[in-house]
C-alpha cells in the first residue's frame, strides 16, 4: 500500500543522543514519549551497526515515566511476576496476553470513564471505583490463570503440592498478591485525596 505512512526513523548515536530523521532534529525521550502519545509511529536503529533498538528505548521511556513522582504505572507485583516469566516455559505466551489486554483495555477506555463516571459520579475514582477495579482485578486474574492452564497439560500445582514443594500455595499466592494490590490502591486513594484536597 502506498498511501500507508511508513515510521519515523529516529537514529541514535554514539553519545547516546537521538536523531529525527524527518525533522532533521535532535530529540530527547520525552519527545518520543509525547509522540507515542500523539499515535506517531518511529523506529529507532543504533546509528552504526543499524541494529533496531525501538524495544530497549521504549522501555527506557516507560523507566524514565515511572521515575517520575506520581507517574507510577506498573505495580511491583506486576514487574516481579513479569520477571519470573524470563526464561519460564509460559514465557512465549506472555507478550501476545498482555499486548491482548492493553488492545482491550485501549478499545474500551472511554467507555470504561463513562461507565466509572456514572457509577461514582464526580468522584470517580473514590473507595467504591476501587473495590469495582479490584473484582475486575480478581477475574482477570482467573481468566490469565485459565489460559496457563490450557498450555500446562500437568496443571497448576494443588495447594498440597504447592506446600510439600515449599512454595506459597494458589490460594496463599492469591491472598499476597490481593493484599499488595489494597496495599497500592490505598496508596493511590490517598494520593488522590491529597491532590483533591
Amino acid at each position: 500500500m502506498a498511501n500507508e505512512k511508513q515510521p519515523t526513523v529516529i537514529k541514535k548515536y554514539a553519545n547516546r543522543r537521538l536523531y529525527h530523521t524527518g525533522t532533521s532534529t535532535y530529540v530527547t525521550l520525552d519527545d518520543l514519549a509525547s509522540m507515542v502519545k500523539k499515535g506517531e509511529d518511529f523506529v529507532v536503529f543504533d546509528a552504526k551497526t543499524g541494529e533496531d533498538i525501538t524495544r530497549s528505548v521504549l522501555t527506557q521511556i516507560i523507566f524514565e515515566q515511572e521515575g517520575k513522582s506520581g507517574q507510577n504505572l506498573l505495580p511491583i507485583t506486576f514487574l516481579r511476576q513479569l520477571i519470573r516469566y524470563y526464561g519460564d516455559s509460559m514465557q512465549a505466551l506472555v507478550p501476545s496476553y498482555l499486548e491482548h489486554s492493553i488492545q482491550m483495555l485501549t478499545e474500551n477506555q472511554q467507555k470504561f470513564r463513562e461507565q466509572m463516571s456514572q457509577a461514582f459520579g464526580s468522584n470517580a475514582f473514590g473507595s467504591a471505583a476501587f473495590t469495582a477495579m479490584e473484582d475486575q482485578v480478581q477475574k482477570n486474574m482467573t481468566v490469565f490463570r485459565d489460559a496457563l492452564k490450557m498450555f500446562n497439560p500437568f496443571g497448576l500445582p494443588t495447594e498440597g503440592e504447592a506446600k510439600a514443594a515449599g512454595q506459597p500455595g494458589a490460594k496463599e499466592g492469591e491472598a499476597a498478591e490481593l493484599d499488595e494490590l489494597k496495599r497500592q490502591l490505598s496508596e493511590v486513594q490517598k494520593r488522590l485525596d491529597k491532590l483533591s484536597g
